[in-house]
């Protein structure tokens, strides 16, 4: 089993080196554009990449896609990029 490491509630919180929009594009592939507007480049480069490897050709009503949004929060949490989803319907945001 995972052991979640322990945060530590006085360690100073960094503020994000970026900032990044993914965006549902609709059924047609690729499903999904990933924006960025300000932030380190190369930073957001890598995260595209990453994103792309796991979101390319999954729509939101597909099962792996929960799974695989967790993992590219986890992943934008890990690199301090400040991440928002806009999948254009309310159906799919709660998930």
């Amino acid at each position: 089993m995972y052991n979640q490491p322990e945060i530590d509630p006085d360690a100073p919180v960094e503020p994000p080196k970026a900032h990044v929009t993914i965006v549902y594009l609709g059924a047609v592939a690729p499903h999904w554009d990933i924006r960025s507007d300000s932030g380190d480049q190369q930073l957001v480069s890598g995260f595209r990449t990453r994103v792309n490897a796991r979101l390319m050709l999954l729509p939101p009503h597909d099962p792996q896609f929960r799974r695989n949004k967790e993992r590219v929060n986890r992943d934008a949490e890990r690199e301090l990029i400040a991440l928002e989803w806009d999948l254009g319907d309310d159906e799919y945001a709660n998930r």
